[in-house]
Order: structure tokens, then sequence, then C-alpha cells
């Protein structure tokens, strides 16, 4: 074999065996690969016994009879045989589909579930049958499901009810519905290899699972109900058959021009429920009616589709084979519109209902003979085809009540055929022809509405991977196609349209509700992800109206200590994030710091990503995990607060834990973490929620009472306010009432005060109660309670004293400025001594007013410029000591509240 057997022939690229066509690598790639030559003695029969080896070689190593010359020596050393290892020859083998000249066994795709590694690999097919071609594969089953009992026993009939007028428009219409179809149809089995369940392999991959099970479900049960209409087709034709043997002349008026001006227009009238015209006859037949009767008739397109498995080339077969039954069967049905129109008068057509047989010649049993065994033959394919489609929908493992139908890749579905069966048999018993067909064609006109909605949706995003072969396809035309199938599901019978998209919305709501989760690519996918896309540019870069802000928290995950194993992140950190959503709508940025290298720790990271994203699911909290490696955690925190997020929907409130254990475990480097955050989310531009005592913040089911007390100190462009009506969303929040607490340097100035905060609340359309405290009441009254502040307040001076004391021995030590926290600081001990005094006063009035509150909510006071972040922590912890949950608010510079409509 040389580079021409990869390159030339009659098409563009290599066909592998199974017909299945690759891109040749060509000499003018920037890496060029060629296949040593093989021995000319070599055959089929001799390549299976040995394993050819493959070289790689530069093209000018080549001699000008194709043949290797022989390497000797050289810069490079001796000649050696070895195997092409360039950009990982292994994997480039599988998609130039060469395994098969190493004998190597590929096995086929298999569909895509969760979590499976899906091979893009080429191959011999497992099936070792002989491939079909268009004629024999698509085009002879096509047609031979096509032309069913409709046409043999009831298409003459039709003529003869409808006239030769409403025919010829009943034909075009369910014709134009099927070609449509086809057109949807080809395009998407072209998109890709096809696997077993035909229709709901199509319509699942394109609309997911949960369209395509329910779909699916449909199509079977037309086809089990199909069988059925076989079956009653063959007793009829013979019983009819039986009496009448012998030929057939009341009526039959050979070709003729009267008999063809007679049955122009349409005759409608009662009948009896044998479809012999009747006066008293309970039955009435439109063109509605006779729509629901005849489309069986044009049903049976998804017969090649069904057999892609045993095709040559499935992408060329399909849509010629499938697309040119349906124009031959068309224009079958036109060409007999007029023949039986004019070869017998309206009686005729009306009571005989084997008027193709009694025109035959010159032996109309024959054609008698030929009905009983196609239709039961046809009653067979669908017993046989009916239970591969519930067994394929069964194996894709989405509904669970459907695994008892589960069977393996080469095995017989028996239970689904006893199933099926058992369906047929049922419907047999009714034994009305005519009222079995209308179901049939509901079901059917339902999984082809599927069809072309899949090819419309997949046509009108054209996601990269929407790359048909079929060419000849349009979104309006597959568009047109769907609403054509809802209408003539509609003009059959309004009260059947709605019991049949009632059972697929109860099987598509069924599978949402009990179904396993899969991702297999579908188009509403493609949708939201540009529908997102899309949003995002809308939304610009330009600050949100207060009116449309909405609370994307971004959740820090690493803890100031150590969790149990297995355990990405606090418990309650979800309960706290869905607090912050109004009826759950929003998102929240669960991001955690691995600290390392990035190429060292990279699948930690994604293992970690996987733990903290199954803890977002299982606490059900609308989320996404992001893990970032980074070589400590300030620097990872930096780029997180700079990088997350796109446009308009960057996180814009960071949420961290309160580092309660850092006195307690001596975590000394926690003050300078904590106070970088802090500054970080300050410089960014970032809202910062610090959450004290969420062990023991409630979850949704523990309801809370008393009150969210609200102690509004600084302008923060109305977080706080916002987060409190939040809270009061949840249920276990919702019994709670609002307190909001407000600061007056004087008792005169306390009411005016209060009035100008209820008219303010007022506006903004927050129910709240206002308390005014003035700055004298905040003078620390006697008890135990003043005791415990003022020894914690005494505490906090002591320590502080002794951290600026060994601040200023190092630093005259070192001969150095004062320095902390690896840079230069500057103390005013004055400035201090008020800070501590200041936050032991507000713990006291916290204390004093809210000490029963279900949640407190406090102003963050900035760290101070040039600080120690250790003084700092001093503050916050006199401020938070003795309370039970508090939640500590910054906002930015924005407001997040309007008083205007």
């Amino acid at each position: 074999m040389n580079t021409d057997d990869l390159g030339g022939g009659e098409d563009d690229g290599y066909h592998a065996q199974g017909n299945r066509k690759y891109s040749p690598v060509g000499a003018q790639d920037r890496a060029v690969l060629e296949m040593a030559s093989m021995d000319p003695g070599s055959s089929a029969t001799a390549s299976q016994s040995s394993i050819r080896k493959v070289r790689a070689r530069t093209q000018g190593s080549m001699d000008s009879d194709g043949k290797a010359p022989d390497v000797a020596g050289g810069d490079n050393g001796p000649h050696r045989e070895h195997k092409l290892e360039l950009f990982g020859f292994d994997s480039l083998v599988n998609i130039l589909g060469l395994k098969s000249m190493t004998q190597e066994q590929v096995l086929a795709p298999s569909s895509p579930r969760d979590n499976e590694v899906v091979s893009i690999t080429g191959g011999d097919p497992t099936s070792s049958g002989v491939k079909m071609g268009t004629m024999m594969g698509v085009f002879v089953p096509c047609l031979q499901s096509i032309l069913g009992i409709i046409y043999y026993i009831r298409f003459s009939w039709i003529i003869g009810m409808g006239g030769i007028a409403d025919s010829l428009l009943l034909v075009s219409l369910c014709g134009l519905c099927t070609f449509l179809t086809g057109l949807s149809l080809s395009a998407i089995a072209t998109n890709g290899a096809m696997k077993g369940g035909g229709p709901y392999y199509l319509i699942g991959r394109a609309l997911g699972p949960e369209v395509g099970v329910s779909i699916g479900l449909c199509f079977f049960l037309g086809n089990a109900v199909a069988a059925a209409l076989y079956v009653l087709g063959a007793v009829e034709t013979f019983l009819k058959a039986l009496p009448s043997a012998g030929f057939f002349t009341a009526g039959i008026t050979g070709l003729s021009a009267d008999s063809f001006k007679d049955n122009w227009d349409s005759m409608y009238q009662n009948t009896n429920s044998d479809g012999i015209p009747d006066r008293d006859g309970k039955v009435y037949w439109n063109f509605n009616a006779l729509v629901g009767l005849f489309f069986p008739a044009v049903t049976g397109i998804m017969a090649g589709s069904n057999r892609s498995a045993s095709l040559k080339d499935t992408q060329r077969s399909i849509p010629v084979g499938t697309l040119s039954a349906t124009l031959v069967t068309t224009l079958l049905y036109l060409v007999s519109v007029f023949l039986f129109g004019a070869v017998a008068n309206r009686e005729k057509l009306l009571t005989d209902r084997l008027l193709t047989a009694t025109i035959a010649w010159p032996f109309p049993v024959v054609i008698r003979v030929g009905i009983i065994l196609s239709t039961l033959g046809a009653a067979l394919q669908s017993l046989t085809g009916a239970p591969r489609l519930l067994a394929a929908i069964a194996n894709d493992d989405i509904l669970p009540v459907l695994n008892c139908f589960r069977v393996a890749d080469t095995s017989e579905p028996h239970i689904a055929t006893l199933f099926t069966t058992v369906i047929c048999m049922g419907c047999v018993v009714i034994g009305n022809l005519d009222l079995i067909t209308p179901t049939v064609t509901m079901f059917f006109l339902l999984c082809y509405s599927g069809v072309n909605l899949s090819c419309f949706l997949l046509d009108l995003l054209d996601a990269p991977s929407w790359r048909p072969r079929w060419k000849f396809h349009h979104w309006l035309l597959s568009l047109l196609g769907a609403l054509l199938c809802v209408v003539i599901m509609f003009l059959i019978s309004w009260l059947f349209t709605v019991v049949s998209l009632a059972l697929a919305s109860l099987i598509y709501y069924y599978v949402s509700i009990k179904g396993k989760a899969g991702d297999w690519g579908d188009g509403f996918k493609s949708a939201y992800f540009q529908l997102a896309l899309r949003s995002l540019r809308s939304l610009g870069a330009k600050q949100v109206h207060p009116k449309n802000w909405y609370p994307i928290p971004l959740i820090f995950c690493r803890p100031w200590g150590k969790l149990p194993e297995n355990v990405p992140c606090h418990p309650k950190l979800a309960d706290f994030a869905n607090c912050m959503k109004k009826k759950g709508r929003g998102m929240s940025i669960f991001v955690n710091i691995l600290d390392g290298d990035y190429h060292e720790c990279a699948e930690d990271a994604k293992e970690a990503c996987k733990q903290l994203d199954t803890y977002i699911n299982y606490k059900n909290c609308e989320g996404v995990a992001e893990i970032v490696v980074a070589t400590n955690m300030t620097e990872g925190f930096r780029g997180i607060v700079q990088t997350m997020g796109l446009g308009n929907l960057k996180p814009n409130i960071v949420v961290v834990r309160y580092p309660e254990i850092w006195r307690r475990e001596n975590l000394k480097e926690i003050p300078t973490r904590f106070v970088g955050i802090i500054n970080d989310c300050i410089v960014a531009n970032k809202a910062v929620v610090i959450v004290k005592g969420l062990d023991e913040w409630p979850n949704e089911y523990q309801r809370q009472y008393g009150s969210i007390d609200l102690y509004w100190i600084v302008r923060d462009g109305g977080l706080m306010l916002l987060l409190s009506q939040l809270l009061l969303t949840k249920e276990s929040f919702e019994s709670c009432k609002i307190q909001v607490f407000c600061i007056a340097e004087e008792d005169s100035d306390a009411e005016s005060l209060k009035a100008d905060v209820k008219k303010f609340l007022y506006d903004l359309r927050l129910q709240a109660e206002v308390i005014v405290i003035t700055i004298k009441s905040w003078d620390v009254e006697g008890g135990s309670q003043q005791d415990d502040s003022i020894e914690a307040f005494n505490d906090a001076r002591k320590r502080v004293a002794s951290y600026l004391a060994e601040l200023k021995e190092a630093a005259k030590r070192e001969g150095t400025p004062l320095m902390a926290d690896g840079k230069a600081v500057v103390v005013d001990e004055q400035q201090v001594e008020k800070f501590l005094y200041t936050t032991l006063k507000l713990n006291t009035t916290i204390l004093r007013y809210s000490r029963m509150a279900a949640v407190v909510l406090v102003s963050l006071p900035p760290p101070p410029i040039n600080h120690p972040a250790y003084c700092y922590m001093e503050y916050m912890d006199l401020l938070v000591g003795n309370v039970q949950r508090l939640l500590m608010v910054r906002g930015y510079r924005r407001d997040v509240v309007t008083l205007f409509t």
C-alpha cells in the first residue's frame, strides 16, 4: 500500500471498512505521515494472519518506485523499525481509520451517558453481516412500509367518499408533511453516526432525554397499535375474499370520462360501522376524518433510519432512499386517485373495499393473497421493530421503570416483544380498523413533529457541531413541517390530539422527575448557551440599574482551620447562600483555593471541584463550584476577585466566615489574611458579608422567631436592608420582624431621625420598626453584662499594648520603622483606644437590645489604612463577642435599592 491508497481514488477522502469517510493526510501537511509499503504478495487472508508494522519516514526517503531504501548507519544510527509516535500516533491511527491495517479491533462508539468518555475512533462495525446499499437498505423497506393496507383496502373508498378533488388535496397534504419530515430526518441522520432506536435516538439527541423518551414511547405505542392495524386489514381482506371468488364486473366502468366527472366532487355522508353508506348510520365522514384514515398510508419513512446499522453508507442511503420512496409513493397515490376515480362509479368505490383486486387482471386472487401476506408481514415487522425501540429506550437507562426491558446489544428483546404483543392483541380485540387508524396517525404525527422540531432547533442554533452532509434543509422548512403535523392532528380530532399531547406531557414530566439525568449534547443545551451569551452581551459592562440588581455571592469556602476528610466546605455555607436569593432565583459561586504548583495540583483541583459541586447539588443550591490553584491564599484570592465572572455576571458580594478560632488555635497568620481579604474586596469594589455563628445558622426546616435587627451605622447603598428582606422570604425567617436601629447624637434629634427613616423605608416598600438610640444611651450601665464587657475590653487593651510593645522593640532593635505584616505601619495609640471603646459600646448595645434576635446585621467598619491587622482583629473580636448570629455587611460604591418605579 502506498500513499496514493490514502489520497487518491474517486473520492477526496479515505473510505475505511464500513464506508466511513476520513480526510487524508496530505503531503503538504506540517507533519507528513506515510505508511511503509506492504508486501505485494499479501492478501486479505494473509493480512489476517500477521500484523503489519507501521513505519514513519519523510517523503524524501521514498524511491521512485515507491519503495523505501534500506538505511544503515548515518547520524541517527542504524536503521530500525519503529512505531509512529508523532503527536500521539495511536489516537491518530484511530481517527484515520487505519486500525484495520494492524488488525486491532476498535469498538463502535457507544451511546453517550453521564460520566462516560465517548470515543471518536472509527473502525469496523461489530456486525459481521453483509451491508446493504440505498436500494435494498432504505428505498425498498420504506416503500414496503408506506404502501400498506390503507392503500389496498381503503384508498378507493376514500376516493369515493371525498371525490377526486379532495383526494388530490388529501394526498398532497399528507405527502408534503412526510416529505418535509424526510428532509429534516435526512439532515439529522447525516450529522453523525446513528445507533439503534431510530427516531427516538434522533429526537433524544437533539431535544434531550425527556423529549426523546416521551415521543419515543408514543412512537412505540404507535408501532404496537400499527401491528393490530395490519392484522385487522389482513383479516378483513380474507373475509371479503372468500365469498367473492371470480371476476367482478357490478359498477366497473373501465377508464371512463363520465366516471371521472361523476367522481370529481365529494359526497360526504353517514355510514355504518363497516363504512357502507347509510342515512341512519352513526358515523359521519368529512375531509378531516379522511385525513385521519389515510395518513397511515404515508407513514413508514423511518424504516430506513431504523436499519442504520445495516447500511454501507448511512449518510448517503438514508436521505436518498427515504426521500425517493416518499416521492415515488406520493406520485403513485396521485396517479391512483385519477385511476380509481375513472375506473368505477361512486357506488362501487364506496361498497367494494377490495377494488384493487377487483380490477386486477388476469388473476385478482393474486392481489388478495398478496394483500394478506403483505399485511401480515407488516404486522410482524411492527411486532419486531416496536420491541427494539422500547429496548433502545430502556438501554439508555433514563427511566428505572423500564429496566425490565433492557437487553444486551446482541440479544433479542423477548420481554419487550411479549409486552408489545399484549398491546397488539388488545387493539385487535377492538376489531374496528377505522377506529384504530386515527390512533396510529396521532402517534406517528407526534413523532414526525418531534423530528421536524429537532431539525428546526439544530438548524436555527447552527452550532459548530451541526454539519450535516445533506445540504437541502432549512429551519423554515422544518418549522413548516412541524406546524403541518400539528395542524393535521387537530384536523383529524382535537380530542385525540389533546389526549396524545397530554400523554406525551405526562411521560415528559415523569421522566424529568424520576428519570436519571443525562447529557447528550441536545439542542436545548445549545439554546441555553446561546441565550446566555446573547443576554450577557446585551447586559454589557455598564452598571445594572438598582431595580435589576441581583446578589451574586462569591462564597469563599477556604476554612480557617481544618475540615473533616471529604468535606469540601462548611456544611452551612450553602444554607446561608440560599438565604441571599429571592425564591431560589440567583447564582452563587463557591470557590476554594489549593496551595501549591498548578502543574502538580491540577488533578487534585479537578477532584476537589467535583466534590464541591456534589455538595452544592446535595444542598439544592443554585450555584457553580470553582477551585483555584495558587502559591498562597492571598494571591489566589486576589486573582479570584479580579477575574471571576463575565461582564455584569461577576460576583458582587463576597461571603466569608468569621475566623472565630484564630485566638483559640493561636493562628497568628489569620489576622493578616482576614484583613487582606476585606481590603482586596474594597479595592475590587465588591460588597462584603462576614458571617459569625455559621455553625448555628438554621436550615430551611428550622423555623426562627424573634426579630432581624439592623444596626445601620454607615451608608451601604441599601444592601443591609435588602439582605434583611431576602431573609424574610425564607421559611426559616418568615415569622420574624425587622427592627432598624439608628444612632442619633442628641435626644432632640431622635424624633426627626426616626420620622425620616420611616419615610425612607416606606418609599422603599420595606416594612420595619425603627428604633433610635442616642449616643448618651451608649454609656455602659451596671450589671453582669457591664462586668463581662469591661473585662473583655481590658483584656483586649492588654493584648494590643503587648503587641505594640513588641513591634516597637523590634523596630528599635533592627533600626527600622515600625513594621507589621511585612510593611510599615503607623499606630496612634489614642486612636486604637478610641476604636476599642467604640466597638465595646456597639457590642454592649447589641447585647442589650438584640440578645433574643434571630440574626443581627451590623455595618462592617473598614480596616484603617496602615494599621496592624492584629489590632483590627481585636476590634472585631470585641464587636462580635457573645452575639450568637451576626452578619457584618459592607456595601460598595452603588445603590442596590431604589425609591422609583
